[in-house]
């Protein structure tokens, strides 16, 4: 595939300087970009070599200064990159017909251009919307909705009442609407609570695989618009997520906790149950987050503590071997004085 890199400026919505009329024929990483390849260049690193790379199109900064020709200076080269990718790399979907092997229940209500994969299980009292592709081996159980331009990765189960809105992706693995782990107990044995709610996911939300996503003790479970999370993510009843938060890989979420728009939980962080996270909070990877959060505080370590008196402490903890030997002496030298005295 060839395209004009005008053609790729208008994509990634950046101001060309250059020769619009240039072929370019993929996209590669910075290092690898050679002659007929664009590539982008943001982090400092990167932006020091540019006039030593030998890519043919390179998008920047709007504001970045250099000397070379056919670049597109954009507000943000990693998205107008992706813009770029999705161009030249668009998505491939097989379609499947009537005859494929799947279950339908009763009362289901399919939307235009819906495509269901061999091995797809639908419940009673389904909605699906338009443009919606699930995947081999999908179940979607009963008094499910799904929105429009929806995608299931393989091996998904959607479980009963779950309500998913429009432009959602879900990775293959990921089960959606599980029992919450609640537990009552006489002090020997432990009874199951009935968990009677379900779990919302808004529009424009991408789960990633292998994630667990659990229904609501009561009421629901809600994943608000624009959250992304990444692979192996555990997220318990009655948790809210809030608009465009990132969920890291192995993020695990205790029950009834609140988190805020555009936060940031890094690999393997957890969070106790029924604490509140501000927004715009950051927590460090492997955070252990045992209090709420306020909105624009950065915490790491756990417990959690303020990053940067964490930063100090990591600088510390290589050098206690040495501080112990140096109080072992003081002790040392303060009982010859006392004796002495």
């Amino acid at each position: 595939m060839k395209i004009a890199l005008g053609e790729l400026a208008a994509v990634a919505d950046g101001k060309l300087e250059g020769d619009s009329a240039k072929f370019i024929s993929s996209a590669a990483p910075f290092e690898s970009a050679g002659p007929d390849d664009i590539t982008f260049a943001a982090a400092a690193g990167f932006l020091k070599k540019i006039n030593d790379s030998k890519a043919g199109a390179v998008i920047i900064p709007k504001k970045f200064e250099c000397e070379r020709t056919n670049i597109i200076r954009a507000d943000h080269p990693q998205l107008s990159f992706a813009r770029v990718l999705e161009r030249f790399f668009p998505t491939k979907r097989k379609t499947y017909g009537p005859d494929a092997p799947n279950y339908i229940g009763k009362n289901v209500s399919l939307g235009h251009d819906v495509s269901l994969a061999p091995f797809v299980a639908v419940g009673d009292n389904v909605t699906i919307g338009n443009r919606v592709f699930l995947h081999a081996g999908v179940i979607i159980d009963d008094d499910v909705t799904i929105g429009n331009d929806v995608e299931i990765f393989p091996n998904v189960s959607i479980l009963a009442g779950t309500r998913i809105g429009s432009r959602v992706v879900v990775q293959a693995g990921t089960v959606i609407g599980s029992d919450g782990f609640g537990f009552a107990t006489d002090g020997k044995t432990y009874f199951k609570i009935p968990q009677t709610g379900f779990v919302q996911i808004d529009d424009d939300v991408e789960i990633g695989a292998g994630n667990t996503i659990d229904r609501a003790a009561f009421g629901r479970t809600w994943i608000q618009r624009g959250v992304k999370t990444d692979n192996l993510v555990h997220i318990a009843h009655n948790v809210t997520v809030g608009e465009d938060t990132v969920l890291v890989a192995q993020v695990g979420i205790s029950g009834s906790v609140t988190i805020g728009r555009h936060v940031i939980l890094a690999g393997q962080a957890g969070v106790a149950g029924h604490l509140e996270i501000g927004d715009n909070v950051i927590v460090g990877a492997r955070g252990g987050v045992s209090k709420s959060v306020p909105s624009g505080h950065i915490v790491s370590g756990a417990p959690e503590m303020p990053h940067r008196n964490w930063l100090k402490v990591q600088r510390i903890i290589p050098r206690l071997p040495e501080l112990k030997k140096k109080i072992e002496n003081l002790e040392k030298r303060l009982d010859r004085v006392s004796k002495d005295v």
